[in-house]
């Protein structure tokens, strides 16, 4: 296809595109005749040639400027989008969140949309969708109909469908399967109809009434203005009724005629939450997670954009998705350190939330029952609103602590014997009980008997982890798998030992303790499979006596009322890290797991299992609170100089040798220095080793830069990382920056 070049008597028209790629520049392209009449606007995606290839890229502004000869520009050979993709104050956060992580900004604005849209494929129309009902007859007697054991999915989905007047399909399918439903259709009980986008029905808008609040709860209530910009922190100890406080406020918000954009941390929590938000309001909720499929992630992009969605529920990347009325932010468990990217563009979408809310003069809420040192600190200097919710909502009350000495106590799989009588009354009372172990597999280590010989990882400083229901040895960081070992590859002996406790051996013993009780395992492993984690908890909500054993699956935002008992089997591990974190995070995980415990009418208990009871740090947090064990970690850090009382940014570098990884970060270290010398404003440590220096076969480095302002490792930022894209070395590493660094 031939393009034609501008005329020469008019000024040329330039587009500054950006594109997926390493680089942290953008590039310019000439606009055609072709395209004249219509020129891409900033933010609209386009083709162009990059190299030898074609690439879609997306527009960030238009000039008649170049530093390069106007005939040596390459032509742009479509425009994609007649309208921009992104609203300029979503544009503005993607432009923000490069610029301050200092990444590469194409790979930053694509990392961010979906594949679909990355690939150049365009939005859907708005279509006529499909949505089912219950029929005259299946109001009637489809109950009476759907008598008999083998139809209690048709029952539970005929449940579903009363609930409203109209389901969409897709939100169906999540649940049931397609065979479920055409049952249920040929039985004259439910059927499809077809309707275009929904409005909002305010005079309907709920589907239950709101609960009443407790004064504290109302206090909160009340001090949250849902008009212009405001950033709450709801400081409120586990079963407070955060989620009934977020729940009316965006009722308020819809009620305005605006949306919602609501961030979980886990997928895991995706069943509960959207069940509660659907069980409340008779409006569209989006989903936006990685579990989804691209069809259905464009989809609900499509419908968050476009207005037809009023709340939009997802993790970490939903904080990108553009709102047509945005309305409020919700951050719940906004703690939680999956929030920020562990890789590529290493964003926190808590912090890029509260930009984000500024950016658009709206409220956002962050949320959380052990809230992160730097929100604290935030409220510390007026920068956020503190509310405090301390007392559990409606009739439960806080879970007792208890230790157990794992010195004086006899331990089969992880449990020790007082541990597993507690479990055992809990049972016979007929109540649930919850054993936390973050550990997956059945053995974190396999070794020999006779020489001592640790199977470990042919690709990272790891043990492999021993899984005996897949007869597998495994790496959790990079997927390395083989069979067990039957013999030692180091002294050829015949006894191979399966050392330590996972939730795999724990779960065994336990059912063998309790074979007529059912005992669920919940963790990656077991929860792979569509619908199985809503599989378990149909179970758990049955409110039948069971056990739950899990990982930190289990200690985010889980509402499980008949549990009156946790169990956590190893509360040592956090005490012992090298990461400065790890306190912090410790006392975050045991609070909130222990959170699980009596949040129905019936009172909840904790057992710590530990080698340590005397230990301060456990010690503060079991007799006095979280908050008082936040504010000694704060006191240590502030006389540490760590985060959040000063700045710190990470280097990181990986290669296939590890002289190439140290090598680059010292010339990176001897660049920076000759930018900002080592002293009042900015500090270095390293190259040092990470602290798991090999993963995936590459040996990775990190250089610590800190200061005590911001601004000064920005300004050192900004410049560093171009000279460091000069370095001959560069082409021999992977290297990025991580500012904020959750792990080190």
């Amino acid at each position: 296809m031939s393009h034609s070049t501008p005329s020469s008597s008019a000024k040329p028209l330039i587009v500054r595109v950006a594109v997926l790629s390493p680089l942290r520049r953008t590039f310019d392209y000439l606009v055609t005749d072709e395209f004249a009449a219509a020129p891409p606007q900033r933010g609209c995606r386009v083709r162009v040639p990059f190299g030898k290839r074609e690439v879609i890229g997306l527009v960030i502004e238009q000039t008649h400027k170049s530093d390069f000869a106007i005939e040596k520009l390459k032509p742009v050979l479509a425009v994609i989008d007649a309208e921009p993709l992104l609203p300029e104050s979503l544009f503005k956060l993607f432009i923000w969140a490069a610029n301050y992580y200092h990444h590469p900004i194409g790979d930053a604005l694509f990392t961010a949309l979906p594949v679909r849209l990355r690939l150049g494929q365009s939005l859907p129309v708005p279509k006529v969708a499909k949505w089912w009902k219950v029929t005259e007859v299946g109001k009637q007697r489809g109950h009476e109909m759907l008598r008999g054991g083998r139809l209690h999915k048709q029952r539970a989905l005929l449940d579903e469908l009363l609930k409203k007047e109209l389901t969409r399909q897709g939100n169906i399918l999540k649940l049931y399967t397609r065979a479920t439903l055409k049952r249920i259709e040929e039985k004259g009980i439910a059927e499809l109809v077809y309707i275009g986008p929904r409005k909002v029905d305010l005079d309907n808008l709920l589907l239950e009434q709101p609960w009443k609040l407790n004064p504290s709860q109302q206090e909160a209530m009340d001090a949250i203005d849902c008009h212009g910009f405001n950033t709450w922190l709801i400081d409120g100890v586990t079963g407070s009724g955060k989620t009934e406080i977020y729940l009316q406020c965006i009722e308020k918000v819809i009620r305005y005629g605006r949306q919602a954009l609501v961030m979980i941390p886990e997928i895991s929590l995706t069943p509960q939450t959207q069940k509660r938000f659907r069980d409340r309001f008779n409006v569209e909720v989006a989903m936006m997670h990685s579990g989804l499929t691209d069809q259905d992630r464009l989809d609900s992009w499509n419908q968050t954009a476009t207005g037809e969605a009023p709340i939009l529920l997802g993790t970490r990347s939903a904080v990108f998705t553009p709102m047509k009325t945005p309305g409020i932010i919700i951050i719940d468990e906004e703690h939680d350190q999956s929030y920020k990217q562990q890789d590529g563009f290493r964003y926190s979408a808590r912090d890029l939330a509260v930009i984000r809310a500024k950016q658009e003069k709206i409220p956002i809420i962050l949320g959380s029952a052990t809230p992160s040192l730097e929100s604290l600190y935030n409220c510390e200097k007026k920068r956020y609103q503190h509310l405090i919710l301390n007392t559990r909502a409606g009739d439960a009350k806080p879970p007792t602590w208890s230790m157990v000495d794992l010195r004086s106590e006899q331990v089969e799989s992880g449990v020790a014997a007082s541990t597993l009588n507690a479990i055992r009354e809990a049972i016979h009372n007929k109540q649930q009980v919850l054993v936390f172990l973050n550990r997956r597999g059945f053995a974190p280590a396999m070794l020999c008997h006779y020489c001592g010989f640790c199977a470990e990882c042919p690709n990272c400083d790891a043990r492999l982890t021993v899984h005996r229901r897949h007869s597998c040895l495994l790496c959790h960081h990079c997927n390395y798998k083989r069979g067990l070992l039957h013999w030692c590859p180091n002294c050829r002996g015949d006894r191979m030992v399966a050392a330590g406790d996972g939730t795999e051996r724990s779960e065994a013993w336990l059912q063998e303790c309790f074979p007529h009780t059912p005992v669920l395992r919940i963790d990656r492993d077991t929860t792979r499979k569509k619908n199985a984690m809503q599989a378990m908890y149909d179970t758990v909500d049955s409110g039948a006596p069971c056990i739950l054993v899990g990982t930190q699956m289990l200690a985010k935002g889980h509402h499980f009322a008949n549990i009156t008992l946790v169990a956590v089997l190893d509360a040592d591990s956090g005490l012992m890290s090298p990461d400065f974190r790890s306190h912090e995070r410790l006392g975050q995980l045991l609070t909130q797991v222990a959170g699980r415990s009596g949040r129905g009418t019936m009172a909840g208990k904790v057992i710590l299992q530990t080698h340590q009871p005397d230990h301060p740090l456990l010690e503060v947090l079991t007799q006095q609170s979280y908050g008082n064990y936040s504010k000694l970690l704060r006191k240590q850090r502030k006389q540490s100089e760590l985060p959040p009382y000063k700045q710190l940014v990470l280097l990181r570098a990986d290669a296939a040798h590890a002289q190439n990884a140290e090598a680059f970060l010292q010339s990176a270290r001897h660049c920076a220095e000759a930018i900002s010398p080592s002293g009042e404003t900015v500090n270095y440590l390293g190259p040092l080793p990470a602290l798991m220096e090999r993963r995936n076969s590459r040996h990775r480095y990190v250089l610590q830069i800190s200061g005590g302002r911001r601004s000064d490792l920005n300004i050192l930022l900004s410049q560093l990382v171009f000279e460091l894209e000069k370095l001959p070395m560069a082409r021999h590493v992977r290297w990025g920056v991580d500012v904020d660094p959750q792990e080190l």
